[in-house]
């Protein structure tokens, strides 16, 4: 019995599927971010982080999120369920501009913003764009990470050039500090978390 248990032990992380195992999808001077799923956690760093939940496909818990103070300690993430996104802020942030917006401040028509949680560290909004919903020409104030909840079609436009993104649910995006473009909802309403990095 007992080398079955052994035999079994060696056999499980294997078993774990390929996507359960935590992938990083951005990793620059300011932030690293995994899709993981929750209790599949091994290779995370240590350190402080935003977890946010996905849902379970069908929406369900989609879009809540949690700071916790070492997502990779075992009992890091244990409030949250499914499939999720870890957004860890790294370094000392980048001082903010001269000027800039924070989300929700420039000229945008059919988008709401709704707090989740703030920090020292980390501002954390839920938002949505309509059908047909605008956002003029900002800057962002802040290292910004876009969590996709819905997927969606975005014309984004920047430095002379416009481009139809089109999101999944899960994919990350990065809007830099100091960067500057508008964007108009061009497909059906999106749901996304935005992760608002802070200077320190």
């Amino acid at each position: 019995m007992r080398w079955l248990l052994i035999i079994a032990a060696a056999i499980a992380p294997s078993q774990i599927a390929p996507d359960a195992r935590p992938r990083v999808v951005l990793d620059n001077a300011s932030v690293r971010v995994y899709r993981a799923t929750a209790g599949a956690l091994a290779g995370i760093e240590h350190g402080p982080a935003v977890v946010v939940s996905l849902g379970d496909g069908h929406g369900a818990g989609a879009g809540s999120a949690v700071w916790v103070d070492d997502v990779a300690a075992p009992t890091g993430a244990s409030q949250v369920r499914g499939s999720i996104v870890i957004v860890q802020p790294c370094g000392d942030g980048a001082a903010p501009p001269s000027a800039g917006s924070k989300p929700g401040e420039g000229a945008f028509t059919g988008m709401s913003f709704h707090p989740i949680l703030e920090n020292a560290r980390v501002q954390v909004i839920r938002a949505r764009m309509e059908v047909g919903a605008r956002e003029g020409v900002h800057t962002h104030g802040s290292d910004t990470i876009v969590v996709h909840l819905s997927g969606g079609a975005i014309e984004d436009t920047a430095d002379g050039k416009t481009v139809v993104n089109r999101w999944k649910r899960g994919d990350v995006e990065f809007e830099g500090l100091g960067t500057s473009h508008s964007a108009r909802n061009v497909g059906g309403a999106v749901d996304v978390v935005l992760v608002v990095l802070k200077p320190r």
